[in-house]
């Protein structure tokens, strides 16, 4: 992938539809309860021409930096760090919200490329929140419907302004293509059936318990970064999460 897009804003903008969206599948967990997204999600997305990789991040909200939010928080500005560009997402239906200030003045800090994209601008009353968003001081809003699939190729246009036609097209990796192959109903009744390791595919590894038994602190440990959530509060974790090793 030539390069990396993360995806932010408050709670329940639509991070996790658009991601959703722009991978071609139902990855992440979308939910009208706030917060269901806790670490940051890897993905390989696709955006008319565009190629390229995509991080679903956390809601960002103000909170202490030792407690699950603000640790929450600490992921979510990691992706924004390890990004090319981010997307921040505001809510073009229901309007700003301070917390949309605090981010946006956030992301200026950092002084990185970031796309303004009013998400829900498909809604009736969605015009006065689409306006709002100038104030922002981020540039032009690029309205879309993560929902429902409007505004794409406006926001393919807002990327590759914000990065420049060199970074978005550059070369891409070569990769063969990665085809799974699952076993017939025969074979899975064969009580004598083994499956065939293909020793050309990385080695895939799930880990799996019950809550509170130490599966992200071991997935930390063999990556040697604090890569997931950890902490004492039962069922961090709400989602599989796939990573790199």
């Amino acid at each position: 992938m030539s390069f990396t897009v993360a995806i932010v804003g408050r709670p329940n903008v639509g991070k996790s539809t658009l991601f959703n969206r722009l991978v071609g599948k139902k990855l992440a967990l979308v939910d009208d309860l706030p917060g269901v997204t806790r670490d940051r999600r890897p993905g390989d997305a696709k955006l008319i021409d565009l190629r390229f990789r995509i991080i679903d991040t956390a809601g960002l909200e103000e909170a202490h930096e030792d407690s699950l939010e603000g640790r929450m928080r600490a992921q979510t500005e990691a992706a924004i760090d390890e990004a090319d560009v981010s997307l921040f997402l505001v809510d073009a239906k229901h309007g700003l919200t301070p917390m949309d200030k605090t981010l946006a003045e956030m992301l200026r800090r950092r002084n990185k490329p970031v796309v303004l994209v009013a998400n829900k601008s498909e809604a009736r009353g969605s015009d006065a929140g689409f306006y709002d968003a100038y104030t922002l001081g981020l540039g032009e809003p690029c309205p879309i419907s993560a929902e429902h699939g409007q505004g794409m190729i406006d926001l393919r246009d807002a990327i590759v302004a914000a990065i420049g036609e060199e970074k978005a097209f550059g070369e891409e990796d070569v990769a063969e293509t990665d085809v799974e192959i699952r076993p017939t109903e025969e074979e899975l009744d064969d009580e004598n059936y083994e499956p065939v390791y293909d020793d050309t595919k990385p080695l895939r590894i799930a880990v799996v318990g019950r809550p509170n038994a130490g599966k992200s602190t071991l997935i930390n440990r063999f990556l040697g970064e604090d890569r997931l959530l950890t902490g004492p509060e039962a069922g961090i974790t709400r989602d599989s999460i796939s990573v790199e090793w």
